[in-house]
């Protein structure tokens, strides 16, 4: 199985759970044992690959800058992608851009993904019924690449990945592991670091660095 071939029950489940006027956003990156997998939440319509009418990826993040500002400040981000980003509006993304960016995270060996991919016309959280119905599809997003290392972000989508209750505050530079078919992978739940999870963007980077370097 490849990792596209998930696509077609994800745009299934936008359906039921998401925007229906919204498309579902996958995930991106390298699909090939990446040093890191970075787990978010879910989509929203900010990123402008939800949109219908958009002919490139569907991958996180596109159309947005914070993440990648983050993305860029633990070194996991070309200088001159990142300016780029910074001086365009979400709208200015077209698909040449788009693929740019996740040609750069490729290259850094990120696998970028989230464990909802049913996009929301805005940032309203998800309950954990839903999410729950995309666990399975997301262990095997990970089975199929095999990262090096997981980062799930916030209490939410650690807790759930993890099936058990987390407080990422008690786990800063602390790993959990999980089983996935034959494998052990290292787990690293970190503080959600957009929205209202920004107070904790200095935790986060500091972190993030953290696991990078281990």
């Amino acid at each position: 199985m490849q990792i596209r071939d998930l696509n077609k029950k994800y745009d299934q489940m936008q359906k039921k759970y998401g925007d229906k006027k919204l498309s579902s956003i996958y995930n991106g990156g390298c699909e090939t044992s990446p040093d890191i997998c970075f787990v978010f939440m879910n989509p929203t319509g900010r990123n402008i690959a939800s949109e219908p009418n958009w002919k490139g990826r569907r991958s996180p993040w596109i159309g947005t800058k914070n993440i990648w500002k983050l993305f860029y400040q633990i070194g996991l981000l070309d200088k001159d992608i990142y300016n780029d980003i910074q001086k365009k509006k979400g709208k200015e993304w077209d698909e040449d851009f788009a693929d740019l960016v996740y040609k750069d995270i490729e290259n850094k060996k990120i696998f970028i993904t989230n464990l909802g991919k049913c996009t929301q016309i805005d940032a309203r959280p998800l309950p954990n019924s839903v999410l729950k119905e995309y666990l399975d599809l997301l262990y095997k997003e990970i089975d199929i690449i095999k990262p090096k290392k997981i980062i799930v972000f916030g209490n939410q989508v650690s807790s759930i990945f993890l099936n058990k209750k987390i407080s990422v505050s008690e786990w800063r530079k602390k790993k959990d592991q999980i089983k996935i078919k034959k494998n052990t992978y290292d787990v690293y739940p970190v503080y959600y670091p957009v929205g209202n999870g920004m107070r904790n963007i200095d935790m986060v980077i500091e972190d993030l660095k953290y696991v990078l370097g281990e």
